[in-house]
């Protein structure tokens, strides 16, 4: 059988490629498909303990098994609602320039008594070195359904009215908006709490990279791995 392979940040450094088809036998699993590149690039065995994987855009386990025609996605550390969202509602990807005043005045409605805004923007300097700019990459599709989701589950969660969640990617010059996330809300108490889980769940989910560039090199920034069902290294029970 033979899938289609995405790796993205670290990973996709480390191979050359971003993306990859494998030829496979009947019932391999995403261990194996994982074993495979380790081979050819040894220093991806150096980070599957916080590699999570996906199979057609969903976190699984690395014991999930392959399908002909699957697509999977090796995912380094990243920095579902049953609810639809509504009409107004914005969740966005986007290359260019976020709009931050517009998106506040058009979550704005008379039955509103409060808007609560996270705006995550580029800072001068990382651990004491200084920063020239960021650069940001995702696995756009995947990452656009998993903010999706965030804003289903905060409807679930929280008495709010409208929510806007947009991150940005490609370069982004320091000051520059990288993610800016905006709640409206009757009352401020749920808006705040619906913000302040937005942004924590983004930074624990959502298939986004940044790195970070310097005068004399860049780094990526060290993130938090997602869900532990993806991630169960060998030896590992799964319950």
């Amino acid at each position: 059988m033979r899938v289609r392979v995405l790796f993205f940040g670290q990973l996709r450094e480390i191979t050359g490629v971003g993306e990859d088809f494998a030829e496979l036998s009947e019932g391999a699993r995403i261990e194996d498909l994982y074993e495979r590149y380790g081979r050819r690039f040894p220093r991806l065995l150096e980070f599957r303990a916080s590699v999570a994987a996906s199979i057609n855009q969903e976190y699984s386990n690395f014991r999930s098994q392959l399908s002909s025609g699957d697509e999977v996605a090796f995912l380094p550390p990243v920095s579902g609602g049953q609810q639809a969202a509504r009409a107004s509602d914005l969740f966005e990807i986007t290359r260019s320039a976020i709009p931050i005043e517009e998106i506040s005045r058009s979550l704005r409605a008379p039955e509103d008594g409060a808007l609560v805004v996270f705006d995550g923007f580029a800072r001068n300097n990382f651990r004491g070195r200084p920063t020239l700019y960021l650069e940001y990459e995702a696995y756009e599709e995947m990452a656009l359904a998993k903010i999706r989701e965030i804003g289903a589950q905060m409807r679930e969660k929280f008495g709010i009215h409208r929510v806007a969640i947009v991150h940005r990617l490609g370069r982004i010059e320091i000051g520059e908006t990288s993610v800016f996330i905006a709640v409206s809300s009757a009352h401020r108490a749920a808006a705040f709490d619906a913000c302040r889980y937005a942004i924590d769940t983004l930074k624990r989910t959502v298939p986004i990279w940044k790195k970070e560039f310097f005068a004399d090199g860049a780094i990526w920034a060290e993130g938090e791995v997602p869900p532990a069902t993806a991630n169960s290294a060998p030896g590992e029970s799964i319950s």
